[in-house]
């Protein structure tokens, strides 16, 4: 056993270059699969689907849609599509600047308004296997948080659409690959400062594990750096685009952190483990240290309306 450990481990120090630099495009390679084929993966999973038959979109979310990519300027819009999804805020995926273009699911509650909130009173939905009333206090306040100004949808599909426009998935998929590549550095560098790369196969086994350590402590500190990057930029692009987008960036989240709170009430304990008071959304495991804050996100439009109104 210990002469096959000893073998591997001759093999593994002979091809570490070539087998670190397939390890880590293996790794980029599954986290840019969706994304790279949008149509077949992302949009099966978020499709919107009644009785049976998948939900088309409306004319109106198209013509939405369609003016703002016009209004974003965003090149090659004939790259990025829309469908209808699930779910009450926009989502996308793809790459824009890649042949098969980017995705956008936009939902159902996008095409109600205050005076007609059908796409949203026409749905059941249960809370703790209970059926919200959408005339009670609670469900009045959660359907008033559901329904959005024109506005507002088109700062969110805008966000989306900015969010791929900058390739905010290929930097997010290119995190873990890059900290692969850091356990690496970290275990070499350490052997070479204590100067044990000839020493016991024990101690460097234990320095491996350290450096792996290292590793995944800077996978979630830079993995959450870069999605709060890529989220910030993606609300000064779409807040940027008039100050139109801006106040309906700003009702956006405030509908948000509306909703969460009023889901925190109905949800119960569950609701207070997953939303904050102020409407935030906590860390949905120890890993992983911080969401983008809704409040700071809103914050941040705000202080743009202000330097560009200065």
């Amino acid at each position: 056993m210990a002469s096959r450990f000893l073998k591997y481990a001759v093999l593994l120090q002979k091809y570490r270059t070539p087998l670190l630099v397939v390890s880590c495009g293996g790794v980029f390679a599954a986290n840019m699969f969706y994304h790279v084929f949008p149509d077949v993966t992302y949009r099966q999973l978020y499709q919107a689907w009644s009785k049976g038959e998948p939900v088309t979109l409306s004319e109106k979310l198209e013509e939405v849609f369609q003016q703002v990519l016009k209004d974003g300027g965003f090149s090659s819009p004939k790259n990025f599509s829309a469908f209808a999804s699930f779910g009450f805020h926009p989502v996308g995926a793809g790459v824009p600047w890649l042949p098969t273009g980017a995705q956008i699911g936009i939902p159902a509650n996008f095409n109600s308004t205050p005076e007609d909130p059908s796409g949203i009173t026409n749905r059941n939905i249960f809370i703790n296997g209970k059926m919200v009333e959408w005339s009670s206090d609670t469900g009045s306040a959660l359907r008033e948080a559901l329904v959005f100004s024109l506005d507002a949808q088109k700062f969110a599909i805008a966000r989306e659409a900015a969010r791929l426009q900058s390739g905010g998935p290929v930097l997010s998929a290119a995190v873990a690959p890059v900290c692969l590549g850091g356990v690496w550095v970290y275990s070499v560098l350490m052997k070479q400062l204590f100067g044990i790369h000839a020493g016991p196969p024990l101690l460097r086994g234990g320095v491996n594990i350290v450096a792996l350590g290292l590793g995944a402590v800077s996978y979630f500190l830079t993995s959450d750096a870069v999605s709060q990057w890529v989220d910030y930029n993606s609300d000064r692009r779409a807040a940027g685009v008039s100050r139109d987008y801006a106040k309906g960036g700003v009702e956006f989240y405030d509908k948000i952190l509306s909703r969460n709170k009023t889901l925190r009430s109905l949800m119960g304990q569950k609701g207070e483990e997953m939303y904050a008071l102020s409407g935030n959304l906590f860390p949905a495991h120890l890993l992983q240290l911080k969401h983008t804050s809704y409040t700071s996100r809103r914050e941040g439009i705000l202080t743009l309306m202000r330097e560009e109104k200065a």
